[in-house]
């Protein structure tokens, strides 16, 4: 949630940073306000403001997550109630409203909300990432069907995608954990839930994937993930050896390399063609020390780096030099 809100913040404050002092609006005052975390401040100007402006739903939003921030939940209720029938009101107005309900423990109500918002928004990925957590608050597993649907609507938002690959690590899926967190941690790979997918993607080729075949056998699979199920089987043999940093690099190149003999055609996929990407321009292997060096083992991590500084630098400037998107169209699930 904080993550959420940090974006919401993020946002209202990028049109105003660059604003001199001298020259501020009182709308710009109230968010420098903000951004210190100032709230009364915040609330006092963003509340002078609306009794000139009463209408203005940029006011309304911030004197809402203000209040919300101070932890005033009732005050920010109100400015839910102003918003949430607008015509004009947007994604966001929803997921602050959605988050005050949360936070007030009114559930049924965060749900009307968040069904509201996808009525009038039914491609708005972070609207399906909150009603899913929502409903994996309480233990419903319907929550899946949301991220999914956000996934399949919304491809390039990266919370579906982190909530999905969770909720399949925890119910013991091994396709789609692998699938859905690399996608995240391309997506977003700056933050602590990109470290902690990381983990979860080397605990998932360590412990998961290469075990229990029978039990895959015996359960419904897509026609792609029986694809990638099978092309990881050739592997086996790799992987009855261990899965270290050198076997790692090894089954996922030569999964590329067999799925690109195979099934490529049928199954266009954005994440495999960037590793196929990286393979032809020699910097596979550092890609997979990105991934999971850091946190397999960091001080053999920090020698492969001493020991390849030309093709580490060469990867991270072209990483650094792109957005991972997944397009639309290639969803399988």
């Amino acid at each position: 949630m904080k993550k959420i809100f940090g974006i919401l913040l993020a946002a209202a404050f990028s049109a105003t940073a660059f604003a001199q002092p001298s020259e501020q609006t009182p709308h710009e005052t109230a968010r420098t306000f903000m951004r210190n975390g100032d709230w009364d401040n915040a609330i006092l100007v963003l509340s002078k403001a609306l009794q000139q402006e009463s209408g203005n739903l940029e006011l309304l939003k911030d004197l809402a997550l203000s209040y919300y921030y101070k932890r005033d939940y009732s005050n920010a209720l109100e400015q839910v109630k102003l918003m949430v029938d607008r015509d004009d009101a947007d994604v966001p107005v929803f997921q602050i409203a959605g988050n005050v309900y949360k936070a007030l423990e009114e559930v049924k109500d965060a749900e009307k909300i968040y069904k509201k918002g996808l009525r009038k928004f039914p491609n708005a990925g972070p609207l399906y990432s909150e009603y899913g957590e929502l409903l994996w608050a309480k233990k419903d597993m319907d929550a899946i069907q949301q991220w999914e649907k956000g996934i399949e609507v919304a491809p390039s938002f990266a919370g579906n995608y982190y909530n999905a690959a969770l909720f399949y690590y925890y119910t013991k899926d091994k396709v789609w954990t692998l699938i859905y967190g690399e996608i995240f941690v391309n997506m977003e790979y700056l933050t602590e839930r990109a470290t902690m997918m990381k983990k979860l993607l080397l605990s998932t080729y360590k412990e998961k994937l290469f075990q229990d075949l029978g039990e895959d056998r015996n359960r419904k699979k897509t026609p792609f993930e029986t694809a990638v199920l099978q092309t990881y089987a050739k592997q086996g043999n790799a992987a009855s050896r261990g899965i270290t940093m050198e076997t790692l690099n090894m089954i996922r190149t030569k999964f590329i390399l067999d799925w690109f003999a195979q099934h490529a055609t049928k199954f266009p996929f954005r994440l495999f063609e960037y590793q196929q990407q990286l393979i032809r321009e020699g910097m596979f292997e550092a890609y997979n020390q990105w991934l999971f060096g850091t946190v397999d083992n960091l001080p053999a991590y920090d020698q492969w780096v001493r020991n390849h500084t030309d093709v580490y630098n060469r990867f991270t400037t072209f990483q650094k030099g792109r957005i991972f998107k997944m397009p639309a169209g290639q969803y399988y699930q």
